[in-house]
């Protein structure tokens, strides 16, 4: 059995990740209501930018891997993401550029979750096995992606906030 690491890097990364998913979903509704925060938006890319960053301190086994491809995929998501929110204030297809890749980064921020879910919680991981894989896992990951292809496809369609 895997459990979670109870030293302070560890849940460092853990805090800053589960702070980035909460104040995810507090902008995603926000953008389904057309509104912008900069508060919790900010909160939400400073530490989604974190968690990517703070995942790459971590002792990898030799090579390339999936977390690393992960955090790679969230920073270059969260690029274009960041310059559309405050360098380009939501102009023109700045505001969809900018909901996607909020969006996008939550979804990989919850991806992460469910994976890590899978390997630390006995119960999931008595279903999908070590690393997490069949189709338990693979129902699970699909709903989500569904979920968060309707929920963008939704702020997409109902961000368009007035003091953008």
């Amino acid at each position: 059995m895997t459990t979670l690491s109870l030293d302070p890097l560890t849940l460092t990364h853990v805090a800053i990740t589960l702070i980035a998913i909460f104040s995810g979903f507090v902008v995603l509704n926000q953008m389904r209501s057309s509104t912008l925060s900069g508060g919790w938006t900010g909160i939400f890319l400073a530490t989604s930018v974190l968690t990517s960053i703070t995942g790459f301190v971590f002792f990898h086994p030799p090579g390339f891997t999936p977390a690393q491809g992960t955090g790679i995929v969230a920073l270059l998501v969260l690029g274009p993401t960041l310059f559309g929110l405050y360098a380009k204030r939501l102009a023109g297809p700045w505001r969809a550029i900018y909901v996607i890749g909020a969006v996008i980064s939550l979804y990989l921020n919850v991806f992460v979750l469910v994976v890590q879910s899978f390997l630390k919680v006995p119960l999931l991981q008595s279903l999908a096995g070590n690393p997490p894989s069949g189709p338990v896992f693979g129902a699970v990951q699909f709903i989500v992606l569904i979920a968060f292809i309707i929920a963008g496809w939704r702020a997409v369609k109902r961000f368009h906030p007035s003091g953008a």
